[in-house]
């Protein structure tokens, strides 16, 4: 058993990692959202400076000639933008650091190589996807917005949540399995798996929507010319249809989960806690939804959807792991699951 005050320590560091992955996933929202992809177009540095200029006077007075020497570089038509530069460049501090966090996630995790080593094995796969991520970021750079890579980049991101959640949980395994779950129904598991499935599936839903919409961010941010995103919608394939019905299940499969933890599950119970945090960001994406189908996909609610759709999976990844942890008949159970 490791020593509770190690335990601590180890949950405290991972969470805000994991707290800092999903504010990745919100500044790569936001970046993508706004078409900043290039407003830093050399990695890692950008427009050549470990911190970026703040308007174009500055940049000429560091690189008079920065237009020709980013055409040469075959990135045509490089103007700087200050906006785009700096919504970049704090995309780029944030996954910085997110890279610091993890690597003290890992020193933390090593206390559980004789205890648990699965915890520190997961600590140590986060810690490399980190870096392939940090590569990843740099092709996306290199490869001028390539849909494909930015969807890599943004699966490679899913993986470290999933992978984090595991470790925090495991990690916690025999608080979570003092929780008194026998009150719930025998279905709940059942429905909580197929939930979770929903919720990928929508997700991958939701990546194709969002490739069909790169050429028209890309049209509007290099050449001023995307259309009118209220007719964007016309655009995109009927897989689009779809993942707009397809949200009314995932409310009512989630509103049923969140119900029988509400009626079954003491109120000052972690998983009740999270019971809520489920319904409000469910409640929260589908209303995001809704608002880029009514108001033209309005760039300011496209990173809030994508975040929304994360948490949740998040959310019901951690209620599934505490109900399994919970209803476990045995401290061996416990340790292989």
């Amino acid at each position: 058993m490791i020593d509770p005050i190690l335990s601590a320590r180890f949950r405290r560091i991972s969470m805000m990692t994991l707290i800092a992955v999903y504010l990745v996933i919100l500044a790569g929202g936001i970046v993508r959202a706004s078409g900043a992809g290039m407003g830093c177009p050399d990695w890692p540095k950008c427009f050549g400076q470990l911190i970026p200029p703040t308007s174009e006077s500055q940049l000429l007075q560091l690189l008079p000639d920065y237009h020709q020497i980013y055409a040469e570089r075959g990135y045509a038509d490089t103007s700087f933008n200050a906006v785009k530069t700096w919504t970049e460049y704090v995309n780029r501090l944030i996954g910085a650091t997110t890279g610091i966090l993890v690597f003290l996630t890992l020193l933390a995790s090593r206390h559980y190589r004789r205890t648990d080593p699965v915890v520190f094995n997961v600590s140590l796969a986060v810690f490399l996807l980190i870096g392939f991520q940090a590569w990843l970021g740099a092709r996306v750079v290199a490869n001028h917005l390539n849909p494909w890579i930015i969807t890599t980049h943004m699966l490679m991101a899913f993986a470290i949540v999933i992978l984090l959640i595991y470790a925090i949980a495991r990690s916690q395994q025999e608080t979570l399995a003092s929780l008194d779950t026998r009150r719930l129904p025998a279905a709940f598991k059942t429905v909580l798996q197929v939930a979770i499935g929903m919720s990928l599936l929508q997700i991958a839903m939701g990546t194709q929507i969002r490739q069909a919409m790169d050429p028209l961010i890309f049209q509007q941010m290099v050449h001023g010319d995307g259309g009118d995103r209220t007719l964007w919608r016309e655009s995109f394939p009927f897989i689009f249809y779809i993942h707009r019905s397809f949200s009314s299940l995932i409310l009512f499969t989630n509103l049923w989960l969140v119900w029988k933890i509400y009626k079954n599950i003491r109120s000052d119970s972690l998983m009740f806690r999270f019971g809520l945090v489920l319904a409000g960001l469910v409640v929260t994406a589908i209303l995001s939804g809704v608002s880029l189908d009514r108001l033209g996909f309005p760039a300011v609610v496209q990173p809030v959807h994508l975040l929304m759709a994360n948490l949740i999976f998040g959310t019901q990844l951690f209620l599934f792991l505490v109900y399994r942890y919970a209803t476990a008949k045995a401290p061996g159970t416990m340790a292989n699951a």
